[in-house]
């Protein structure tokens, strides 16, 4: 199982940009999970670890879009109606039993294969239960009708040997039904990672429990169980750690031993408090500290013996900020997906900023417009990276690039909706 590189960064003084730090996981991440097969209603979300093939074309013939009457082209005549004996019935999954014959119209249901002919190539053409007259047992065709019309190919969706699935994507309800189609019982996925997930404070304290001065209740580990349990890990809460440097780096310890990766919130920053960071160096080897990003500065990536660490901030919009950026794309990648990035969409700036240069950052966001007119981004009233209510109310994050420094209303900005991002 490939983990992270020893060497893949370095945490020296200075501030690494966000996209060096995409880049360098990019380069020293792989796959850690391990394959199994899953029947396809279990396997929703689950990252495909290998690529589907078709075994035969699909459809596997030529087939009516249209419940109608199925005619040779020739047989019609351009410029009146055509009058002919309708001589069989074609159900889906009931096809003709004899050679359809020149001169006759066969009733056909959307679905229903198109029947063969004498010399092989039979009806060409469908015409549309709304454009016929019955007569007895005679049909009326009306005129103008174009040669194929309301016809299917076959293999129109998919030919024998392609590749209808590709290794490394998330599996979607429609990708289910794509596999289905190739006669798939069963696909080869990514098992679940096991992450270990804790936080670290003596001010945290469980929901529910009483609230003694100087106390907040811990919001951060449910809404990374949440991040993570969305991407389809199995994550063990170790619960609220105390601010000692024993106390945590027993936890790491005890913690990789049975899990593939472990995930920490606060207790990564510089303070006298913050031992997070101490005890992976005592442990392991921290890679990644300090990013050039607000919210978010210290992230800690690195490495408790051989089992990847991730240490998150302890603000909880700097926790989804930093999440969805940058480690959501690493967990995928431990799971062997291939991680496009996100989409980005342009709007219109409702509002001015003004920031550091050198540094990328995140403004919590909602849309408004749209329409004729251009969505607008207006910006949550209140920037602080501790106002958790703030996420709730934005529909995505406007994202600022380095050289930025002053953003003027009116300006287009690239915008990442939540939807991008969240399953």
């Amino acid at each position: 199982m490939a983990q992270l590189s020893n060497d893949c960064f370095t945490h020296s003084g200075r501030l690494m940009r966000v996209e060096e730090a995409r880049t360098l996981l990019d380069q020293v991440v792989s796959q850690i999970s391990e394959t199994e097969s899953v029947p396809l209603d279990l396997a929703l979300g689950r990252i495909l670890l290998e690529d589907v093939v078709a075994e035969f074309d699909v459809p596997p013939h030529d087939n009516s879009a249209v419940d109608g009457y199925a005619v040779f082209f020739d047989d019609l005549d351009p410029e009146a109606e055509t009058i002919l004996p309708v001589t069989g019935r074609i159900a889906a999954g009931h096809p003709l039993e004899r050679p359809a014959r020149r001169g006759e119209a066969v009733r056909i249901f959307t679905g229903a294969p198109m029947p063969n002919g004498l010399d092989r190539d039979g009806p060409d053409t469908v015409m549309m239960q709304e454009d016929c007259r019955l007569e007895g047992e005679l049909v009326a065709l009306a005129p103008g009708i174009n040669q194929g019309a309301n016809r299917r190919g076959r293999g129109e969706d998919f030919a024998a040997g392609d590749t209808v699935l590709r290794r490394g994507m998330r599996l979607r309800p429609q990708d289910l039904g794509q596999a289905a189609a190739t006669g798939r019982r069963e696909l080869v996925v990514a098992r679940p990672l096991r992450a270990a997930l804790f936080s670290t404070g003596d001010e945290l304290r469980e929901a529910g429990a009483p609230l003694t001065p100087g106390t907040i209740y811990d919001s951060n580990r449910a809404t990374i169980h949440g991040l993570l349990s969305a991407l389809g890990c199995a994550v063990t809460d170790l619960g609220i750690l105390p601010d000692r440097l024993d106390s945590i780096r027993t936890a790491l310890d005890d913690a990789a031993r049975g899990h593939d990766f472990i995930v920490t919130s606060g207790g990564v920053s510089v303070g006298d408090e913050d031992h997070v960071k101490t005890a992976v160096e005592a442990l392991g080897k921290l890679h990644l500290w300090r990013l050039a990003i607000k919210p978010g500065r210290p992230l800690a990536l690195g490495q408790v013996g051989t089992v990847p660490f991730i240490g998150l901030p302890g603000n909880p919009v700097a926790v989804m900020v930093t999440f969805l950026n940058v480690v959501r794309p690493m967990i995928l990648r431990l799971m062997g997906a291939d991680v496009p990035a996100p989409r980005r969409f342009q709007v219109r700036a409702d509002f001015s900023h003004k920031k550091k240069d050198g540094r990328r950052e995140w403004l919590r966001v909602r849309l408004e417009g749209g329409g004729p007119e251009a969505w607008r981004a207006v910006a949550f009233p209140r920037a602080g990276a501790g106002i958790l209510s703030s996420m709730v109310e934005a529909d995505g994050l406007v994202e600022l690039p380095e050289d930025l420094t002053q953003l003027e209303p009116g300006t287009m900005v690239d915008y990442l909706p939540f939807s991008e991002v969240y399953p």
